[in-house]
């Protein structure tokens, strides 16, 4: 080990654990050999993994979330911009900047979209209590609903934003768990790439629609059996969650 502007740099993640007691391992190394780093981070302790690269092999991917699974942890991404606790901490790429603490909680399938969209909510006043970007690959550590039951019953969140996009069927289940969970939170959504043209893969490896199967439509209709407004624009969220808040 050594050290660079005072920061120590360890051998191993067993090193790194048994030194500091850390609990959360950003994970940053290129999508080939993310398995064998977040095993190693998992196996010597790590009970949360922000994993960074996109394109993670999907079978590395399942072995990793079924492992962290067996160690009472948990993984968010791959694929993800990582989670952030304005004021509080960080771990990822995301800029501090458009992020103020507040009470509104941001799930989001894009990572530049987080960044704008909390921007937004800050400039209306609306703080956010976290933000946690899901990840664009296929597979999901922590899906949109598992990200639902993490602040449910907390007092300090008022409002949720879930800022999806084309691809998959993650906002149409969240849409069912809402309604069969009677969930009573204020939520406003936003989908990205509603003009995208079917079957063609839009930037991340879960953005690609087949027949209506993850169509922004679908998405929009089921968002609209829960209740859920839809905004047509990043810019129209904070005036949407306005409008609910009054509610």
């Amino acid at each position: 080990g050594s050290k660079f502007d005072d920061v120590p740099i360890y051998n191993t993640m067993q090193e790194a654990v048994q030194s500091t007691g850390s609990l959360i391992s950003g994970v940053f190394v290129p999508a080939p050999f993310f398995y064998g780093a977040a095993k190693e981070a998992l196996y010597s302790g790590i009970k949360l993994i922000v994993a960074i690269p996109e394109h993670v092999p999907v079978l590395d991917s399942i072995k990793v979330f079924e492992y962290a699974k067996e160690q009472g942890a948990r993984m968010i991404g791959p694929n993800t911009p990582g989670v952030i606790v304005p004021e509080v901490m960080k771990v990822g790429i995301m800029p501090a900047q458009p992020f103020t603490k507040g009470n509104t909680v941001v799930f989001s399938r894009s990572g530049t979209l987080m960044y704008e969209v909390s921007s937004y909510l800050s400039e209306y006043g609306f703080g956010q209590r976290l933000g946690l970007g899901i990840g664009g690959d296929p597979i999901n550590g922590t899906n949109l609903i598992d990200s639902f039951e993490l602040i449910r019953d907390r007092d300090d969140v008022d409002s949720i934003v879930v800022v999806g996009e084309i691809g998959g069927d993650a906002e149409e289940q969240l849409s069912d768990y809402i309604i069969k969970t009677n969930f009573s939170k204020p939520v406003i959504a936003y989908i990205a790439g509603r003009s995208a043209p079917k079957e063609k893969r839009m930037g991340h490896a879960g953005a690609i629609v087949y027949g209506n199967y993850g169509s922004a439509e679908s998405k929009i209709n089921n968002y609209s059996k829960a209740n859920v407004p839809v905004a047509k624009s990043p810019r129209e969220i904070p005036l949407l969650l306005k409008e609910q808040l009054k509610k």
